[in-house]
């Protein structure tokens, strides 16, 4: 049984992956063939995306109208999360990587991007969900209540699954795509591992998100990388005193 406050006891990160993909949308094939300048040139070929020199694979989901969030792991110690907003044509790369060391142990780098013909506004920083308190469900067996403190501290914790009982707070970053639809992301103390997603907070009562987890597993030597989806809705919004 595990002791809520022996951190020791906690769950690896490749113990919750079991199960923890249930709400995960369908992929789609809408970028196929179709390539895009990063740092150098990004193109998707089926399931696969041709990035640095490599073919990797590669999952698509469908965020909003021509909007999309694609994940990819080539294998080493870096993930990457990568946002096309193909109306406006404006991208964000979230760099996840596992460092030797530190205090979060996985890190994050952030990096918009402006496409030829890029209108509206560059993905940013955003304070919007500072206040809210939400409810995950990523599968009929695991369920999460966040609550965003500030521009650099959430809350979590697990109301139902393998770590029911369980809650820590952790740094967070989060940019907004458009208006109403989040990358929310956070870097765990105690498990070493950082998580993506892209949440649309647009419809408080029936949000959705897509994302990934990518950290070291048990032994603490091999990464574990997987992708998941949850619904969502508010619980309640925390409007701070003035001053």
């Amino acid at each position: 049984m595990t002791t809520l406050s022996d951190t020791s006891t906690w769950l690896p990160l490749d113990g919750l992956a079991p199960g923890f993909d249930q709400n995960k949308a369908p992929t789609v094939a809408d970028l196929d063939g179709r390539s895009f300048g990063l740092d150098g040139p990004v193109r998707f070929t089926g399931s696969s995306v041709e990035w640095d020199g490599g073919t990797h694979p590669c999952e698509t989901f469908p965020v909003d109208d021509d909007l999309y969030y694609s994940q990819f792991h080539p294998g080493g110690r870096e993930a990457f999360s990568l946002f096309l907003d193909v109306r406006a044509n404006r991208a964000l790369l979230v760099t996840t990587t596992i460092n030797d060391t530190g205090t979060p142990r996985v890190t994050q780098r952030f990096t918009p991007f402006a496409l030829p013909g890029a209108t509206g506004p560059v993905p940013a920083p955003s304070p919007a969900l500072i206040g809210r308190r939400a409810m995950w469900v990523y599968s009929t067996e695991h369920t999460y209540e966040h609550v965003y403190l500030s521009a650099h501290w959430y809350t979590w914790q697990c109301l139902a699954g393998p770590e029911k009982g369980l809650a820590d707070t952790d740094e967070n970053t989060t940019y907004e795509l458009r208006p109403g639809i989040y990358v929310f992301t956070w870097r765990e103390k105690v498990i070493p591992c950082a998580a993506v997603t892209v949440a649309d907070h647009r419809d408080v009562t029936r949000m959705r998100s897509h994302g990934a987890l990518f950290g070291l597993d048990e032994s603490g030597e091999s990464p574990t990388h997987f992708t998941f989806g949850a619904h969502g809705r508010l619980l309640s919004t925390t409007i701070h005193p003035l001053g």
